[in-house]
């Protein structure tokens, strides 16, 4: 029996845990849940004769060791920073690794000795980074192929609720940890280039700068920039294109709404509030706006955003309870954006039998024989339930897929990598078409950049 070392068993790692367990007779693998609460450990064995849960803390330097020097390969769910004291101890006892992270500055490091050693870690390998990187390479390596020359570039990714499961007015739900939502689009301007300019949107602007996108059979969608789609020019062999730009999907409408949330300070994660324990909702929403004898706080603040009693923002303001002169906030020495997370974790929580839903759509401009062409790739993958969501089968998936086949050696070029090389994305796409997702590729008529499409 082979043994893979799977860290960490919160949510995303549901789907992937029942991948290994459901492959582990053909592929004759021993699962090692290790999880800081033995008790989600246990639950995610489903009892299966071929795994075993273990309590394991991560800063149990010795735990650690034994536990990596036991495994073939290790699986790392862990947060993102917490990836590097397990992949210097697979560098020590030469193992090979798997997460689903960007890669830090300091996994990055780690390059020239996983090479020398001959190891494979496999980074942004669930689903934005990920799934994002295989789509959009397989489309870009088929157009260099025919001659191609890619001149426009663009990929949105979104975690929403099925439509099934819509049932508030900023057709949203938390399908992921709710403080990265709130604190989405912080630490730094959003860096891009559009049609041979570099563009630069600051956070305070971000939500207002959107573009909208259709996917069919689920309507219209808005995108708001990531924070660096720079970065990726190089890696995805873009140098010369004239746009490059990566963003989050959202249900139209929502951008413009987070914006208030945004202006008012509500997203603030850097100082803390005095007395928040005992302050009430409206209270807290009222710690924004300026004093007045006689106006209330609604009034108050839609005169400070200028909004219009028949806007539908108001409306959606209103349904986030934030006027509540009655709920207490309960939270000690909270932030501005723990108190609006608390707030919202009340409302955009999945109900027990809610679904949830991923959007990705990539755009690609490109010139063949003097001619420009287009091909548009979405997918939509709709979550099974609240345990095997779509969030948990596009992160877990691909992670699973490509322990097993590093583990078979049909992945073998060491390093510290992402997956953008055909030996690593070909396979991979492939399996995940038989778990729903599917991408359908579209040739249209080149649009370019459009500027109608911009929302604002």
């Amino acid at each position: 029996m082979r043994n893979i070392l799977v860290i960490g068993a919160g949510r995303s790692a549901s789907s992937l845990i029942k991948y290994l367990l459901d492959k582990s007779g053909q592929e004759q693998l021993q699962i090692t849940i290790a999880d800081l609460s033995l008790e989600l450990a246990q639950k995610k064995t489903k009892n299966h004769p071929n795994a075993k849960a273990i309590a394991f803390d991560i800063f149990n330097e010795q735990q650690r060791h034994e536990e990596i020097q036991k495994a073939d390969i290790i699986v790392s769910m862990l947060p993102a920073s917490m990836h590097i004291e397990v992949a210097k101890d697979c560098i020590t006892f030469k193992k090979n690794m798997v997460t689903a992270s960007y890669i830090s500055k300091e996994m990055q490091e780690l390059d020239k000795a996983a090479k020398e050693n001959g190891l494979i870690f496999m980074n942004e390998i669930g689903l934005d980074p990920g799934i994002d990187h295989m789509s959009a390479m397989k489309i870009l390596d088929e157009i260099r192929e025919k001659g191609g020359k890619t001149i426009l570039f663009e990929s949105f990714c979104g975690g929403l609720v099925a439509p099934e499961s819509d049932t508030n007015l900023w057709n949203y739900k938390f399908t992921w940890n709710p403080r990265n939502v709130v604190l989405a689009g912080q630490g730094g301007a959003a860096k891009f280039i559009q049609e041979g300019t570099y563009k630069y949107i600051p956070y305070n602007k971000l939500f207002r700068r959107t573009e909208f996108l259709e996917v069919e059979g689920y309507g219209r969608f808005e995108g708001y920039a990531n924070r660096d789609s720079l970065k990726y020019r190089t890696v995805y062999g873009l140098d010369d294109a004239l746009t490059c730009y990566r963003g989050t999907i959202r249900r139209v409408g929502y951008s413009r709404a987070w914006d208030i949330l945004v202006q008012l300070g509500m997203t603030d994660d850097s100082y803390t509030i005095e007395n928040s324990e005992d302050m009430t909702y409206r209270e807290f929403t009222n710690s924004f706006l300026p004093y007045h004898p006689t106006d209330t706080v609604e009034i108050k603040l839609r005169h400070a955003q200028k909004i219009d009693q028949d806007d539908v923002i108001w409306d959606k303001l209103l349904e986030l309870d934030i006027f509540n002169a009655d709920k207490k906030i309960t939270l000690k020495n909270a932030t501005p954006a723990q108190v609006l997370e608390k707030i919202l974790s009340e409302k955009w929580t999945l109900e027990p039998k809610d679904k949830d839903m991923i959007v990705m759509y990539h755009k690609f401009g490109y010139k063949l024989d003097g001619e420009k062409k287009q091909i548009d790739s979405t997918m939509v993958c709709i979550g099974d339930d609240q345990t095997y969501t779509a969030m948990a089968k596009t992160v877990g998936l691909p992670v699973a897929i490509a322990a097993i086949k590093i583990l078979n050696g049909e992945i073998k070029t060491p390093g510290v990598q992402l997956p953008i090389a055909k030996e690593v994305y070909t396979p991979i796409l492939k399996e995940l078409e038989e778990y729903g997702v599917i991408f359908k590729e579209e040739h249209v008529d080149y649009l370019g950049y459009n500027p109608l499409n911009v929302s604002s």
